[in-house]
């Protein structure tokens, strides 16, 4: 069977990436992925030929027998690595064995990371830094910039003149199979979802960094006709709009939510969960109210809802005088996320010591939450005076 890898993004620029509609987790397991994704790498062929990142391991074989299909491998001038972590890189070894002597541009970081990887120190990198460019004939060349921390110390952009493409590599992305490429033939809910999940989940704690580096993008006054991200949906119809929006979610971005998030041994913890809710809804009609079981519910489908709440309420039971372990699990990735300007409220059920809510309140204190001072501590099942402290404490997180 022919297998077609190109697909035609503009003029001489093409896709050599892998759709892959079957992946279920990245990052180990940490980044859950419900719609598919894609490791998009590009071919250049202007009076030069440039390959800008591969894929990743898994489909190395694949990624590199289809590129051979389409070009002599040995025409390829140089290859540009926008970011040395693995989804990106993986295919760089087995395409180096093949043309072992091939340029690579990337940052002084990008090799650190790609030698620690892969152990080949002797691979011919060629270090950039913004502002840097390289000529690829017919009157265009390729700009680096620099994107320290969105979301790796070595991440860089790259821009096409002429042709006005940014090569954005994992800022603007998501993770999203879109079987055409591009944002505007994608279902609009499900990417901007993606999109919002996938900021909140990785990008959301460099968000100054995000926003200094938008309006230093947006100073370079640059003609962008597309953004080619590294996975998911390809930017063509007014491009900039997720530009706009990364630079309105760096801002500590806040919708009228609150998110309820949880976890029960035998239910009490549950019963006020759902109390504070309805509670909410009625003094609040128009506030958004979401409700998650931490063991039951994927924490980075959580972590979204939470990025767009203006508060939250975390309860937990006392478990070995302190909170149940899926509980402290949540939080150690709440407090990595960094999230700004939310207010929390505290709950929890207990049998003999009582001290989830005392960690609850120090623990979301320190990861920058401001907590309201009413809370719902309950011995053992809720009854109605445990539940009548929710409009206390439901008054106040609306304050």
């Amino acid at each position: 069977m022919e297998v077609i890898m190109r697909k035609h993004i503009k003029n001489n620029v093409s896709w050599v990436g892998k759709i892959d509609w079957e992946l279920q987790e990245f990052h180990g397991s940490d980044y859950s992925i419900n719609n598919g994704s894609s490791q998009n790498a590009y071919l250049i062929e202007e009076e030069k030929t440039v390959l800008i990142d591969t894929v990743w391991k898994p489909h190395s074989s694949e990624f590199i027998d289809n590129l051979e299909s389409e070009i002599d491998l040995n025409k390829i001038d140089f290859i540009v690595c926008n970011h040395g972590e693995v989804d990106h890189s993986g295919s760089l070894p087995a395409l180096m064995e093949k043309i072992p002597n091939t340029p690579i541009y990337c940052t002084e970081n990008a090799v650190k990371s790609l030698v620690g990887q892969y152990h080949h120190p002797e691979w011919n990198f060629k270090t950039v830094k913004t502002g840097d460019s390289v000529d690829i004939g017919n009157g265009k060349s390729l700009v680096f910039v620099e994107m320290r921390m969105l979301h790796w110390p070595d991440s860089m952009a790259t821009y096409m003149t002429g042709d006005n493409i940014l090569f954005s590599n994992d800022a603007f992305g998501q993770h999203f199979a879109v079987e055409e490429l591009w944002a505007d033939k994608a279902d609009q809910c499900r990417l901007w979802a993606e999109a919002m999940k996938y900021y909140a989940n990785i990008l959301n704690p460099f968000s100054p960094l995000v926003k200094a580096k938008v309006e230093e993008i947006q100073k370079l006054n640059l003609p962008i006709d597309i953004i080619a991200t590294s996975h998911g949906a390809i930017w063509r119809e007014n491009p900039l709009q997720i530009v706009e929006k990364y630079y309105e979610w760096s801002q500590a971005y806040q919708e009228d939510q609150i998110t309820v998030v949880y976890d029960t041994m035998w239910d009490g913890t549950k019963k006020l969960a759902h109390k504070i809710a309805d509670e909410i809804a009625k003094q609040s009609p128009d506030t958004r109210v979401k409700i998650f079981n931490i063991s039951k519910t994927n924490k980075n489908d959580i972590m979204t809802e939470v990025f767009k709440s203006k508060a939250i309420a975390v309860g937990s039971p006392t478990v070995g005088n302190s909170v149940i372990s899926s509980v402290a699990g949540w939080l150690d990735f709440l407090r990595e996320l960094k999230f700004k300007n939310k207010k929390a409220a505290v709950f929890g059920t207990y049998g003999w010591s009582g001290e989830s809510t005392k960690v609850l309140r120090e623990e979301l204190t320190k990861y920058g939450f401001s907590v309201v001072e009413p809370e719902i501590k309950c011995n053992w099942n809720p009854d109605a005076d445990d539940f009548g402290k929710a409009e206390e404490l439901v008054k106040a997180l609306l304050a």
